[in-house]
């Protein structure tokens, strides 16, 4: 494949030399000045660009501004006497030039420059396209993955009616926390898939256990508190989920050490763990049972400060408590799980196209009056 390489000077006598030079290996376009040259650059994909720094009307420099901005991945050399070098220095500090050649130069000198350069392109080049068919790639694997989480939810939700989007509300609140405690991207979308994903162990439990109007007895508490193992264990063989495995393992452990199922205490428990134990609490007690009447907004924050310091981090309920409006949250996040607020948009992005907040909590959230608490 010949590459298209353009010259760019205002000596007709130049254009021919370098045109002479060069049209035996490559595609030569030629142009008497900036203007034209930007002209020619609209019309055809150019590899090099070799154009003179003095020239009537645009410099050198100029035009190698202006063509890295729709030209991004073109290498340029700029052609300069030693009296331009001050000029040559800003262009080489902004990322404008590969290299630069002083008159007068030597041919088998300014041919390897240009196969190097050419070779620097086609580098650029590669690692351009495959970054690009690295992001559709992701793009493709986010989406699937947004889509088992949803069966993943759905399924577990499918076998009890009394907890229909809970796994999407606690990951709008755990999400919300994470972004009022500043939480950096990277860990937001591991505690985004860990806090709908916290569940995903009850999926062996028992129906007669999971289902039980009653309160349970010893064997089937331990029976139902072993999901959060089991939970673990099917998302640890998952690539890249590991730290994802630990928040799940771990979102029963109490900050006193009380909890399980290893009684780790402080900050042992992974801090993903710890905000998805304050948002599972907060929304398991906001939500009906068959054997009470959900709590009210209120009591349940009470709960939770009563809670801080023995069952809870301290420091992840006065971030949970802090978010404004929390009671208006809680009202939208249930709505919008069961699709009777159209109004809802989200505001809780975690990553563009990946996991949204909106993604986990069932299209949460939110008016301008909530803008603030996320």
């Amino acid at each position: 494949m010949a590459y298209k390489i353009m010259i760019v000077d205002d000596e007709p006598a130049n254009l021919r030399l370098l045109e002479r030079l060069f049209r035996r290996d490559y595609q030569v376009l030629v142009a008497p000045s900036g203007q034209d040259a930007l002209q020619l650059l609209e019309q055809h994909d150019v590899a090099l660009l070799i154009t003179d720094q003095r020239m009537p009307g645009m410099t050198g420099i100029e035009l190698l501004k202006r063509t890295a901005e729709f030209r991004p991945h073109m290498v340029r050399i700029i052609l300069t006497g030693y009296t331009d070098i001050g000029a040559l220095v800003e262009a080489i500090n902004c990322g404008q030039v590969y290299k630069y050649v002083t008159k007068p130069w030597n041919n088998d000198d300014l041919r390897l420059t240009v196969g190097r350069a050419i070779e620097h392109y086609e580098t650029t080049r590669a690692r351009h396209e495959l970054e690009l068919a690295n992001r559709r790639l992701s793009a493709r694997l986010q989406q699937m993955t947004r889509a088992v989480v949803r069966s993943i939810t759905d399924a577990l939700e499918a076998k009890d009616e009394h907890v229909y989007g809970h796994a999407r509300r606690v990951g709008g609140y755990a999400v919300a926390t994470g972004r009022r405690m500043r939480l950096d991207t990277a860990t937001l979308e591991q505690l985004a898939l860990a806090s709908v994903l916290h569940d995903i162990g009850r999926i062996g439990t028992p129906d007669a256990v999971l289902l039980k109007p009653t309160p349970l007895t010893e064997e089937e508490r331990a029976c139902m508190q072993a999901h959060s193992e089991r939970g673990a264990r099917m998302l640890a063989g998952v690539p890249e989920m590991e730290d994802v495995a630990a928040a799940v393992r771990h979102h029963h452990e109490h900050w006193d050490g009380s909890g399980y199922p290893e009684g780790l205490a402080g900050e042992q428990i992974p801090l993903a763990s710890r905000i998805i134990l304050v948002a599972d609490a907060y929304d398991a007690m906001t939500s009906p049972r068959p054997f009470r009447d959900a709590f009210d907004h209120e009591t349940a924050i009470a709960r939770l400060k009563e809670g801080a310091g023995t069952h809870f981090d301290p420091e992840v309920v006065r971030a949970f408590c802090d978010l404004e409006a929390l009671a208006v949250i809680h009202a939208g996040i249930a709505e919008a799980a069961r699709g009777h607020a159209p109004w809802l948009t989200s505001s809780l992005p975690v990553n563009a196209g990946f996991l949204s907040a909106a993604d986990l909590a069932g299209q949460v959230m939110c008016e301008p009056a909530l803008a603030a608490c996320v």
